[in-house]
C-alpha cells in the first residue's frame, strides 16, 4: 500500500541533519529488505552492513540493478549465520542500529534475545508503531502490536516506558499515554482494566516516568473529546493521546492494521528496549515506511551515543 511519502519529513529531516550511522542489516536478501538498507544510505541515515550469504546477495543485487560494492559485506552461511553475526557486530559496538532482512521474525528476535550472545537489556523488548493518520494532528504511536502476545503487568509497565522513551528521542518531552480497555471503568472479570488503573498508580509512584498516564480509556474516549465528555470523563489524556497503549497484541496488531488499510496512515515501526534499536522490515512496508523507521532508530541511536549508551 503506498502512503504519503511526506509523512515523516519531520523525522527524515532530523536525522539526515545528525548524519549516519553504521546499521547491521541481517540477511537483506529479498527486495524490499535490500532497497531497505540502500534508502537509508541513499539518504544520508544510515551506513549499511550487509551480512549474508555473498552469493545470493550478489545476485539479487544484480537483478535490482544495486552495485553493492560501495557497502561493507559480511559473508556468512545462511539466514541464522546472519542474524548470530549481525547482533554480534550490535553487541560488540560496531553497529548502532539492526535491521532484519528477509528472515523469519522468530529467528531474528532469537540471536537479539540470546542470554549470552545478545543484545537484551534489564528492560522487555517491545515494538511501537508510528502512525501518521490524516484525521489526527500529529504522529500517534501505539504499542505493542508484534513482539509481546498477552503482556502482563510488568511486561506492560516496559511496554510504556519504551515508548514514552521513544517519544522523548522524537522531541515530545510529556507524552500522554491512554491505556486502551473496552470500557472506561473498571471492571475486575477485564484484566486489561486492572492492568491500566495500576500502571496509572505506577506512574504516581514514580515507576513509570516521563509522561502523563490515564487508563482505561475505550478507543472512542481516548481518541476523541467529544466521546470522553459525553460520558463525562475529566482526563488531560482522552481525546489527545500520542501513545495508544493496547491490552494485547492481537488488539494493537488489528488496530495498527485498520488504520493502515482503511484510514491510509502511513506508519513505519521500531522495536526498543534492547541495547540497540530494531528495524523490523516487513514485505507491504513501502519506501517511506522502511525509510522513517530506519530514521526514527537513528534518531534513537543518535540518542544514546549523547548519553554514553553505545553499546
Amino acid at each position: 500500500m503506498i502512503h504519503d511519502t511526506h509523512a515523516f519529513d519531520d523525522i527524515l529531516q532530523q536525522a539526515r541533519q545528525l548524519g549516519a550511522l553504521p546499521m547491521a542489516v541481517a540477511h537483506p536478501c529479498s527486495r524490499e529488505s535490500l532497497l531497505g538498507a540502500v534508502e537509508a544510505a541513499d539518504n544520508g541515515i544510515a551506513t549499511p552492513i550487509l551480512v549474508a550469504p555473498q552469493a545470493r546477495l550478489q545476485k539479487l543485487a544484480d537483478e535490482l540493478e544495486i552495485d553493492i560494492r560501495r557497502f561493507e559485506c559480511i559473508d556468512v552461511e545462511h539466514s541464522h549465520a546472519a542474524a548470530a553475526r549481525a547482533v554480534q557486530l550490535a553487541r560488540d559496538g560496531y553497529a548502532d542500529i539492526l535491521m532484519k532482512g528477509s528472515l523469519h521474525t522468530d529467528e531474528f528476535m532469537s540471536a537479539a534475545l540470546a542470554r549470552d550472545t545478545g543484545i537484551r537489556t534489564d528492560r522487555r523488548i517491545s515494538h511501537v508503531w508510528v502512525m501518521k493518520v490524516e484525521s489526527y494532528p500529529r504522529y500517534l504511536f501505539i504499542t505493542d502490536a508484534a513482539v509481546n502476545i498477552e503482556p502482563d503487568l510488568i511486561t506492560k509497565r516496559d511496554i510504556c516506558q519504551n515508548a514514552i522513551d521513544l517519544t522523548h528521542a522524537l522531541g515530545i518531552p510529556c507524552p500522554k499515554v491512554a491505556i486502551l480497555a473496552a470500557v472506561e471503568t473498571i471492571n475486575p472479570d477485564m484484566r486489561s482494566t486492572l492492568d491500566a488503573a495500576a500502571l496509572c498508580k505506577m506512574a504516581d509512584r514514580g515507576q513509570i516516568t516521563g509522561a502523563v498516564l490515564d487508563g482505561p480509556l475505550a478507543f472512542d474516549n481516548a481518541i476523541s473529546k467529544e466521546a470522553a465528555e459525553s460520558k463525562g470523563i475529566v482526563s488531560p489524556v482522552a481525546g489527545d493521546p500520542d501513545i495508544l497503549l493496547v491490552p494485547d497484541l492481537e488488539a494493537g496488531n488489528m488496530l495498527g492494521k485498520q488504520l493502515t488499510y482503511l484510514a491510509q496512515a502511513a506508519s513505519a515501526g521500531i522495536v526498543m528496549g534492547a541495547r540497540v534499536p530494531m528495524v523490523l522490515t516487513s514485505r507491504a512496508d513501502d519506501a517511506s515506511g522502511r525509510l522513517a523507521s530506519s530514521a526514527i532508530a537513528s534518531l534513537l541511536a543518535h540518542q544514546k551515543r549523547r548519553q554514553g549508551g553505545r553499546p
